[in-house]
């Protein structure tokens, strides 16, 4: 591999340390392998002991000698290849097109991995359950700050929100989210706070005045700065009082996501588990469908893995092949939305264990505030 570990989860999978530039990764004989710069390197050999840690300028001093004027990133992977006599090497999906084929160039045989090159990533272990949890606990700390801002918020003309003397916009009680769970050690990046109509696009991040008595989806998915794992939550609330059929969507997804967990269990079909929310809500009368050209009702999956990408496996959805293992950590997260109303989800963590699901979301589920 041939990437940051900040950006990319396979690379952080592999040398648990957070590296901002690219740098080469090999597996050689199940052993890890990584070429470092003067800035990494020392720090690498403390925080990745697992790993061989080798200096690229030294590399590249020796290609230099070699009479290679100016040593690139594929002289130097070839020249720790053929060290160990490998010419040929299996590659991610997202490995850079440039580079293989000035590898291919310079005779390295570059063959795609066919699924995912750490397949491992997929079964949580009892550590990285422990980690999603404690990302999961700072959205809840920002979301938690946010609700907080919505109850001392008061109404003003129009229905329009009060906060601190001012009008409170999305932007601002997103800022409010963000900041909380800055605080308690994550990073949130957009966070949405979406009002009404705004919350019929499942990921508008939002903007503008709210409003009471209109949903307000709050979806916060913020990422450990210590781990770099991933927790997940949405809430939809109202300010003031709901409408009736309003509260009856509400108490719909949340009966559709109780559903969505007794089927949750180690063997079951994934697709499977989506199946059975989306006809629960048909026969309830929210159909699911286009109207004037757009999308409304229940459109989305029910859920995806969370880890050290935001959206990995398991996919609960009507296209999904998976199966659900023990170990799989999921959202289940089943919404509705349609113009009239605006939209409503609401979404806890589980894990699928042995003997069920286990909710790790501690978050109570609360309409009016």
């Amino acid at each position: 591999m041939v990437a940051d570990s900040e950006h990319d989860a396979n690379m952080l999978y592999a040398v648990r340390m957070f590296v901002p530039d690219p740098f080469i990764y090999l597996r050689l004989n199940g052993k890890c392998h990584v070429v470092m710069s003067d800035l990494e390197i020392d720090r690498t050999r403390h925080e990745a002991r697992h790993c061989r840690c080798l200096s690229l300028t030294q590399i590249q001093k020796t290609l230099q000698r070699d009479g290679i004027k100016k040593p690139t990133q594929a002289r130097v992977i070839r020249h720790v290849l053929n060290r160990a006599h490998i010419r040929k090497v299996s590659v991610p999906y997202n490995f850079p097109l440039g580079l293989a084929r000035e590898l291919s160039k310079l005779r390295v045989k570059v063959k795609l991995t066919n699924g995912p090159i750490f397949p491992d990533r997929e079964v949580k272990t009892a550590e990285e359950v422990k980690k999603i949890s404690g990302a999961l606990m700072m959205a809840e700390v920002g979301l938690a700050e946010g609700i907080q801002a919505l109850k001392n918020a008061k109404v003003g003309r129009k229905r329009r929100l009060i906060y601190h003397n001012g009008p409170l916009t999305a932007e601002k009680l997103r800022a409010i989210i963000d900041t909380a769970i800055v605080q308690a050690g994550g990073l949130a990046r957009n966070t949405i706070v979406a009002c009404g109509r705004q919350g019929c696009d499942p990921h508008e991040r939002g903007h503008g005045i709210l409003r009471a008595g209109e949903p307000i989806i709050i979806d916060v998915f913020p990422r450990s700065q210590k781990t770099g794992y991933f927790g997940d939550i949405t809430r939809t609330v109202v300010k003031g009082r709901a409408g009736e059929e309003l509260r009856r969507v509400y108490h719909t997804i949340e009966r559709g996501q109780e559903l969505a967990f007794e089927h949750l269990r180690s063997k079951a079909s994934a697709r499977e588990v989506h199946e059975k929310v989306q006809e629960f809500f048909t026969r309830e009368g929210y159909k699911t469908g286009k109207l004037n050209g757009r999308l409304q009702g229940f459109f989305h999956g029910t859920g995806h893995g969370v880890g050290m990408d935001i959206h990995e496996a398991p996919r609960l959805g009507p296209n999904s092949s998976d199966t659900l293992r023990s170990g799989h950590v999921v959202t289940v997260e089943p919404g509705l939305y349609y113009l009239e109303l605006g939209g409503v989800r609401l979404e806890d963590i589980a894990l699928i264990t042995g003997s069920g699901p286990r909710n790790l979301t501690k978050f109570e589920k609360v309409l009016e505030v």
